[in-house]
């Protein structure tokens, strides 16, 4: 009798397609360049050819070959290995700092925005929807501040102000505070509500009423606080650091804690 033969079944191998990232489309569109750093000039020069002193060169990885470039206003292309012997050379001249190039100009537009060595160095392309996001954003800040400071109650707009005005605030009436803390919130609305979320700023300016009251005094030496009816030490201060900031913080300590509910008693 024949043997039968065992079946042997062979899997195959399962692909996997890889997804390649997309190759960013070239726009076709009006750009705006601009001059980095202060102090723009009137005219800026920015190199448009290669010379043996100065080669302007774009190395090409596919063909592994650095590539040498001119700008012509007549060409189709920046690279001279593609241009014909009719080049007609123009400079690429910045005026007050900036650049205007028509959509009409690929050639040019492509040198400055692809090739040019010298972008993000001495000049970089105006991104609209970048400075749109950017904006944006400082749209919302600001709405944030606006918003948390209609919120907050007088004590506290009272702390957030003196980091800003000092003792002054002592003589402001309650209308007075609103108006500069909203002014201060639209001026500067990153900081303010770093200052909101800061409970330092409370503790600090409760020390300062404390000891504007007499309820704690700081030595002529503002090494050291103590309490105003007794005289007894209650904290040093150490060296090289605000008075204030360091009795805020030394209130939130164990030792601390028992001094600021007393003190808030008496403010009350």
């Amino acid at each position: 009798m024949a043997k039968k033969q065992k079946e042997v079944l062979v899997q195959e191998p399962v692909q996997v397609q890889v997804k390649q990232p997309k190759t960013p489309q070239w726009e076709i569109k009006d750009r705006m360049y601009l001059l980095k750093g202060r102090g723009n000039p009137l005219t800026y020069v920015l190199q448009s050819k290669s010379t043996r002193k100065k080669p302007l060169l774009w190395f090409d990885e596919q063909k592994g070959i650095n590539r040498e470039m001119r700008y012509a206003s007549n060409q189709e292309s920046v690279f001279v290995d593609e241009q014909d012997d009719n080049a007609i050379l123009e400079h690429i001249v910045f005026e007050n700092g900036g650049l205007f190039v028509s959509k009409r100009n690929q050639a040019l537009q492509k040198l400055l925005s692809l090739y040019h060595p010298k972008k993000e160095y001495a000049y970089s392309e105006k991104d609209q929807v970048a400075e749109a996001k950017e904006d944006l954003v400082s749209i919302e800040t600001e709405m944030e501040a606006l918003n948390t400071a209609v919120s907050i109650d007088i004590d506290q707009v009272e702390a957030i102000l003196r980091v800003e005005k000092g003792s002054s605030v002592d003589k402001m009436s309650s209308a007075e505070l609103k108006r500069d803390l909203y002014l201060f919130a639209k001026r500067n609305p990153v900081l303010f509500l770093d200052l909101v979320n800061d409970e330092n700023v409370i503790l600090r300016n409760l020390a300062i009423k404390a000891n504007e009251m007499g309820i704690v005094t700081l030595s002529q030496d503002q090494r050291n606080f103590s309490w105003g009816s007794t005289n007894r030490k209650l904290m040093e201060v150490p060296f090289d650091e605000n008075p204030y900031s360091a009795f805020a913080a030394w209130l939130k300590t164990d030792e601390g804690v028992e001094v600021y509910k007393s003190i808030q008693k008496r403010l009350n």
